[in-house]
């Protein structure tokens, strides 16, 4: 009897993954990569603004990858006129266990509008679509089970913000009503779209009946309130974990610090006796430390960069590889590949681009400096 019902229990719980499992391959996903990312110049002139790392891997990997930890590998990505890097890193998807197609949207016309010509690839399918410029702790899984669970049109994941007016937003009426406004001047909520959203075939409707907004862009908020108005089920979802939108420069700061504060500690270069270190860091092969170093972590350090001597490394720092520091004062900074900077000036809350180099002036003022430097850079201070 005892086996019987072993035997009941085990056939149970595969149905119980299968049906788990079922729910999420069904669905497919829509990552999007485009726009001119013209609040990130200069570090866009030259490249994508997907791409800029955060702690050393470029940010659009960060949804990719939440995408198919939640078992959705069919993913289109949308892409704009500065695409070369994006196909480079990630091809077809199979090194990231994904199939990835590209859809190209030459100018940025909107969300909706980017729904709408990935409308044959979803192929009557639902999807998630996650916005390549967004991080989001607790990734994309929170969605999809009540999504299907409760036969909803669309899902909308939303997070209490300090700039409304900065985003589109979510407004709610006494009878509990919603209401999706873009970018308000007088906002009556602070409840911002965070750029996770599930859609069922519903809205490709939806986003063919709106009109251009005054940006002359088709805006996701018209398309999902076109749903609402239209009887869809349409719900929000409260994030709680932490979120963070990446448009300005400050704000990939702050995500650099969210990253760095959850990654363990790793050291495959080589530190040299006179290097102390606190806190976590993680160091990549072909690294060194020469002489006198002081690193205060959380620290990132990419492959074969030399660091040293005197070098002081501060706290939520990021060097990519092939860097090399020496005599330099460096804190809450995301420094990019291949950089030199030699420079006894202290330099704070700065992203510097991609083959940049930072060197001393003549003068002598005891004050921190704070640096936008675009890619292949020469900057004296």
């Amino acid at each position: 009897m005892q086996i019987c019902r072993d035997t009941i229990r085990e056939i149970l719980k595969r149905q119980a993954f299968i049906c788990s499992n079922s729910i999420l391959v069904a669905l497919k996903g829509l990552l999007l990569a485009g726009g001119h990312g013209t609040r990130l110049r200069p570090l866009t002139y030259t490249g994508n603004k997907h791409m800029l790392p955060i702690a050393n891997k470029p940010m659009l990997l960060y949804g990719l990858e939440q995408l198919v930890s939640a078992g959705i590998k069919d993913i289109a990505i949308i892409l704009g006129p500065i695409k070369e890097e994006v196909v480079e890193t990630i091809g077809d998807g199979s090194k990231f266990g994904a199939k990835v197609t590209y859809i190209e949207q030459p100018e940025p016309k909107g969300l909706a509008h980017a729904v709408m010509i990935s409308e044959g690839f979803m192929n009557g399918d639902e999807f998630v679509m996650y916005l390549g410029d967004n991080l989001l702790k607790e990734g994309v899984d929170i969605f999809v089970h009540p999504f299907k669970s409760k036969g909803l049109d669309a899902l909308v994941g939303v997070y209490p913000v300090k700039e409304p007016s900065r985003f589109g937003i979510v407004e709610r009426d006494d009878k509990g009503r919603l209401r999706f406004v873009e970018k308000p001047k007088q906002p009556k909520s602070n409840m911002a779209l965070i750029g996770v959203y599930v859609f069922g075939s519903a809205v490709f409707d939806a986003v063919k009946n709106i009109k251009p907004s005054w940006r002359n862009e088709l805006e996701i908020t018209d398309a999902i309130q076109y749903m609402v108005e239209g009887g869809k089920r349409v719900e929000v979802l409260n994030v709680s974990g932490w979120w963070k939108d990446t448009g300005k420069p400050e704000d990939l700061l702050e995500a650099n610090q969210l990253i760095l504060s959850d990654l363990k500690g790793e050291i495959k270069g080589e530190l040299s006796e006179e290097t102390a270190y606190t806190g976590s860091l993680i160091m990549g092969e072909g690294s060194k430390t020469i002489g006198r170093v002081s690193i205060r972590g959380p620290v990132i350090i990419g492959k074969d960069c030399t660091i040293g001597p005197n070098v002081y490394i501060g706290p939520y720092t990021s060097i990519g590889d092939e860097c090399i520091l020496k005599n330099a004062e460096i804190e809450n900074s995301i420094v990019m590949r291949g950089c030199r900077i030699e420079s006894g000036k202290r330099i704070v809350d700065s992203l510097i681009g991609n083959y940049s180099t930072v060197v001393d002036s003549n003068e002598s003022i005891p004050q921190g400096r704070r640096l936008i430097v675009g890619e292949r850079s020469f900057a004296q201070l």
